[in-house]
């Protein structure tokens, strides 16, 4: 069974999973995005639908020979620099064309694949999916228009705010934030994310196939991935919550993910996002939690 990790050897999470896939009698490699078209090599005939991945070692592999991939994360490729910057600017947009087209056209089972790392960069998309699929999501605006974003505040007595792609830490929105001038400026240059401030606690839900894996975070800071001293407390979801996390995987079209609730005093999950790639061993370690044993099991279906 030959199994790619989309990754390196620098991150933990993949080495981790590597490691134990190996253990179970998979044959894996790393698909390091990085080493294209250097030294990883990439062929594909859509007449015939006939492709091959060759690794830098020299491995090659036919696509229909790749039974799954694990996506942990996608680096881009790399283009030696060029005198010519129109002349990179071709390499660098064909050998994406090619890379994105392989994730698309192989046939292996991606967990995750290629159009779900797509919808997750739509964040408000993933609520606006959350909402109807009759999920509670905070009350949010995503604009960069001024007078909307200070509208909206006047509704509201506890706010927060968050880039809209994602890539940096939530925080609460101050009177010297909505100060029109200062507000103007920073909506010039990009919309944000504003959403109610939820009271409660936050809860982490980690979807493997039909598994379903949840515990409390208890942390005194606003977004508990700035707080090193988090506690986690494995809980069980009501059914009706269990249901709604394979409702949002499954639409979300993942494979896995976490998801991220806020619970409210009144026993209230509010859902906040999805991850396509979620980090995982800490959560493991600190909940006893069989992540990585069936994370191995849905890679290694055949």
């Amino acid at each position: 069974m030959n199994i790619l990790i989309l990754g390196n050897a620098e991150d933990a999470h993949a080495v981790h999973l590597h490691n134990a896939l190996t253990q179970a009698g998979a044959t894996v490699a790393y698909f390091d995005t990085r080493l294209f078209p250097t030294q990883l090599k990439i062929s594909w005939q859509p007449d015939t639908q006939v492709g091959s991945l060759t690794l830098s070692g020299g491995n090659k592999l036919h696509f229909q020979d790749i039974n799954s991939v694990f996506w942990r994360q996608i680096s881009g490729v790399y283009i030696p620099t060029l005198k010519d910057a129109n002349q990179q600017k071709v390499a660098f947009h064909d050998s994406m064309s090619l890379l994105r087209s392989l994730m698309q056209a192989c046939p292996a089972y991606w967990v995750n694949s290629w159009q779900a790392y797509q919808f997750h960069k739509e964040k408000p998309l993933q609520l606006s999916k959350a909402k109807q699929l009759g999920v509670t999501i905070p009350a949010t605006l995503i604009s960069n228009n001024s007078e909307q974003i200070i509208e909206f505040a006047q509704y509201h007595k506890r706010l927060i705010f968050k880039p809209v792609y994602g890539g940096a830490h939530t925080q609460f929105v101050t009177e010297s934030h909505l100060e029109p001038q200062r507000l103007a400026l920073a909506l010039n240059l990009a919309p944000v994310t504003i959403q109610e401030y939820i009271p409660g606690t936050n809860i982490r839900s980690y979807v493997v196939g039909e598994s379903v894996y949840s515990a409390e975070i208890r942390s005194n800071s606003l977004d508990f991935r700035e707080d090193a001293q988090a506690e986690l407390m494995p809980i069980e979801l009501p059914a009706s919550v269990r249901q709604q996390c394979l409702a949002i995987a499954k639409a979300f079209m993942l494979e896995w993910t976490a998801i991220d609730w806020r619970l409210k005093p009144t026993g209230e999950y509010v859902f906040l996002e999805a991850n396509p790639s979620p980090m995982f061993l800490h959560f493991e370690q600190k909940t006893g939690f069989p992540i990585t044993q069936r994370l191995v099991s849905l890679l290694m279906v055949d």
